[in-house]
């Protein structure tokens, strides 16, 4: 049985299933923040007509893949780079900057740390606030940049606040960071799942700043995190250049090539859409009036809540979940949180009916 030391990231079914003694089938994950319809129907179709491709070489430039993304985003062909996923990309960034000062607005994903250390990069973090509803107050913000700082790290919208920095706040804090010399990283794995994504995504302002990186990632949204294809987008010719000359050979394998027909699935895309943002609304008016909890308005396609009850913690309501074979995210290990918050993603309606109604009956 589980341990109140016990902490589990979303991909950790199979030790969970251990730990508590539970099928791992019989998990459902509201931990893992994965489009619940699944993998696009094109996509599946596209892997099973040409699982021969595995015997072969992909594209040496990726050309067919780059122009699907083009296509999908609005960006250059030219300007994208392609990894192993976002964490690769990450490490790419760092291995080709080497910032040696990296600011990080949290509470958020504890990977950009980890990264920045690992290439000796020293960490300043700026935390945002639960007494602002860990809004970024962009006229603050700036006031804190300074010519030391070399990157900066922004998750937009964030995890685990859920929580989105628009694209005028953007660019003012581009504007800053550019007279102060700061590369700015932005992650938007989740900018997808937002109302809007072409009033969010700063992906065009990568023709205005060339000081930015945006990375996307297939992950979450299109629901093949085994794939492990991600990109990158940037004006930046210097890092274009130094990324296209130091990246590993077939970096992206041949399934994920053949994959890229998901960014054409219109009908899978506007159906995700939909149905995240129905459910957001229905979640959050179905748990916001619960007087012993604060629920975060959402923004992406999960939902942070902090316990209000004096005596009762983060564990204790993971606990009580996954016995009924439900994961959540228990949230005290982020940075800047604490034992008093849990984050659950957005599943197919009856799923997330079940989610709100067993977290409101031990709240």
């Amino acid at each position: 049985m589980g341990t109140s030391n016990d902490l589990f990231h979303g991909s950790d079914l199979d030790v969970i299933a251990k730990r508590y003694d539970i099928h791992i089938d019989s998990i459902i994950p509201y931990a893992s923040n994965v489009n619940p319809m699944g993998m696009s129907p094109v996509a599946r179709q596209a892997l099973l007509d040409n699982i021969d491709a595995v015997s072969s070489y992909p594209e040496r430039d990726y050309a067919t893949l780059k122009e699907k993304i083009s296509n999908y985003c609005g960006a250059s062909p030219d300007k994208i780079i392609l990894g192993n996923g976002t964490s690769d990309l990450l490490r790419l960034t760092f291995d080709t900057v080497k910032p040696e000062k990296t600011m990080i607005v949290g509470p958020t994903y504890s990977e950009y740390t980890r990264t920045a250390k690992m290439f000796g990069s020293v960490t300043i973090g700026y935390m945002l606030r639960n007494s602002e509803d860990f809004e970024l107050d962009e006229t603050m913000f700036v006031k804190a940049l300074n010519d030391d700082i070399d990157m900066l790290i922004l998750c937009n919208p964030n995890n685990p606040t859920s929580k989105l920095i628009t694209r005028n706040q953007l660019d003012i804090i581009l504007d800053a960071c550019l007279t102060h010399n700061i590369l700015v990283v932005i992650d938007e794995t989740y900018i997808e799942f937002v109302k809007d994504v072409n009033l969010a995504s700063a992906i065009a302002f990568t023709r205005k700043y060339d000081n930015l990186i945006v990375l996307r990632s297939v992950s979450k949204f299109f629901a093949v995190p085994g794939l492990r294809l991600g990109y990158a987008i940037t004006s930046n010719e210097d890092f274009l250049e130094a990324t296209n000359n130091s990246k590993i050979p077939w970096n992206v394998n041949s399934l994920a090539s053949v994959a890229g027909v998901m960014f054409e699935d219109e009908k899978y895309i506007n159906l995700t859409k939909s149905l995240i943002q129905t459910e957001r609304n229905l979640i959050f008016s179905a748990m916001s009036s619960r007087k012993t909890i604060k629920v975060f308005k959402p923004e992406a396609n999960f939902i942070l809540i902090k316990l209000l009850k004096e005596e009762q913690t983060a564990h204790e309501v993971f606990d009580y979940c996954i016995k009924k074979g439900l994961m959540i995210r228990d949230c005290t290990d982020y940075e800047g949180l604490g034992d008093k918050y849990v984050r659950f993603c957005f599943l197919k309606p009856e799923q997330n009916d079940n989610m709100v109604n067993t977290i409101l009956e031990i709240v």
